[in-house]
């Protein structure tokens, strides 16, 4: 494990160390009718160094998954470079590219190309060598004067403002839902399937008399249509031919990215008509005997807009009791991280917080033992509404895929633009109602 991944672990741990002494602090100092705004700004920086501290954790992942796969394309790339390539054929391959260079920056610059000088060039790339092994202080003043940045002739064309540096993004915050539900490709505009939900009878029977339960389970079906996702975004010809980056590349990760972000809010907010979101089945209090099939169960919270202040902890138990065993070794809770937040300080009956960080990579942080799902497109808490589910979600949620993203490149209908029309073809709806629950921050 690296220095990194150690350095980020132990900040982790020290915050939430910090975090559970900060918070017994707040409710010694809240039984005694007293609140110190000090202790309580003191929380929330707390909170947010936890909240960062979980989000690097997820970024470190990701990270490092990425740097594998770009040294794996650099070692690829550099087993390719210079093959069968020596002595002036390397040489008329360096002064090929320097002539391309020089006509770049002049044509940047606005300035005439001058004549190449293969002499000062051969000078030039000696004295440049001899830098590299040796340092300036190596270099006479005559050798000195061929590496001038200030004037272009003499080696000011080779100081070029360096692009290579990272493109900085803004971060979007969206839903993990392909990686927790099931995800099926198909060849049809639909996926359907089976929903076995009736019994066979039994009863008793004697040794000379039959039975009279004749009862016989029926079938039932579940249908997931397929929807068209599509954008189109354009471009000049000239940017895509001159750019010094990949234009044409970099549109299709944006777009990518904003695909799969709409989609991943559709999973969990769609409403009939359009893919079928979690939050979007009626709902039914569930007492614990499960509700009509059709349905999702909840339980309430008690309050509106909040969980009730003397049995916050209390809500989450109820929740998890409404779950069958059958799905409980795969069930995750699912929500934003406002809610995170608010379940971060509650404790069970021996002092222990519900919520606990994840020391290990690849392993998320969890409350109550069950893993934990951020999930931003999650209802932000409200009156009745439905922000924190639990459940297993690959039985619960089905994702249907026609096809990947597809783009058209439509050179013809918008010169001198080039349109990039890309579309995606998919669909979700729940296809197992008992398999998932809500907690509903509602009176009832």
């Amino acid at each position: 494990m690296s220095e990194d991944i150690k350095a980020l672990l132990e900040q982790q741990g020290a915050a939430f160390d910090a975090f559970k002494k900060s918070h017994t602090e707040e409710l010694a100092e809240l039984k005694k009718g007293i609140t110190d705004p000090v202790l309580t700004e003191r929380m929330g920086k707390i909170e947010k160094s936890l909240d960062a501290a979980v989000e690097a954790k997820a970024a470190m992942e990701a990270k490092i998954v990425a740097e594998r796969k770009e040294r794996e394309d650099l070692e690829l790339r550099m087993s390719k470079l210079g093959r069968g390539a020596g002595g002036d054929e390397k040489k008329a391959v360096a002064v090929a590219e320097f002539k391309n260079l020089i006509a770049t920056i002049a044509a940047e610059r606005k300035k005439p190309i001058p004549d190449f000088d293969e002499k000062a060039f051969d000078e030039y790339r000696q004295v440049q060598a001899k830098f590299l092994r040796e340092g300036k202080e190596s270099l006479d003043a005559t050798e000195l004067k061929t590496m001038l940045v200030g004037s272009d002739p003499d080696g000011g064309y080779f100081v070029t403002p360096d692009i290579t540096g990272k493109i900085v993004k803004k971060v979007y915050e969206t839903s993990p839902m392909r990686q927790i539900a099931s995800v099926q490709a198909i060849g049809s505009d639909a996926l359907e399937g089976i929903e076995d939900l009736g019994e066979a009878g039994a009863g008793y029977a004697g040794e000379s008399s039959q039975g009279t339960d004749t009862t016989t389970p029926q079938v039932g079906k579940w249908r997931i249509p397929v929807y068209w996702l599509d954008t189109e975004p354009k471009t000049t010809q000239q940017l895509l031919d001159d750019a010094n980056v990949n234009v044409e590349s970099w549109l299709a990760d944006k777009v990518g990215n904003k695909l799969g972000r709409f989609e991943n809010a559709e999973f969990v907010g769609g409403a009939t008509g359009k893919i079928r979101g979690l939050t979007s089945y009626t709902m039914a209090a569930d007492s614990g005997s499960g509700v009509t099939w059709g349905s999702i169960g909840y339980v309430a919270t008690g309050v509106s807009a909040d969980f009730a202040a003397s049995v916050k902890g209390d809500k989450l138990f109820d929740l998890t009791g409404l779950l069958k065993n059958d799905y409980l070794p795969n069930a995750q809770f699912m929500t934003n991280r406002n809610v995170i937040t608010q379940i971060r300080k509650f404790k069970d009956g021996q002092n222990n917080y519900l919520w606990q960080p994840s020391f290990v990579l690849g392993v998320p942080e969890s409350i109550m033992g069950f893993g934990v799902v951020r999930a931003e497109d999650m209802p932000a808490m409200a009156a009745n509404s439905l922000s924190l589910a639990f459940g297993d979600f690959r039985s619960a949620y089905q994702i249907v895929d026609r096809q990947g993203i597809r783009v058209l490149r439509d050179v013809y209908t918008s010169k001198p633009y080039v349109k990039f029309y890309t579309t995606k073809r998919t669909g979700g709806a729940v296809v197992n109602f008992e398999a998932v629950k809500f907690l509903k921050f509602g009176t009832s």
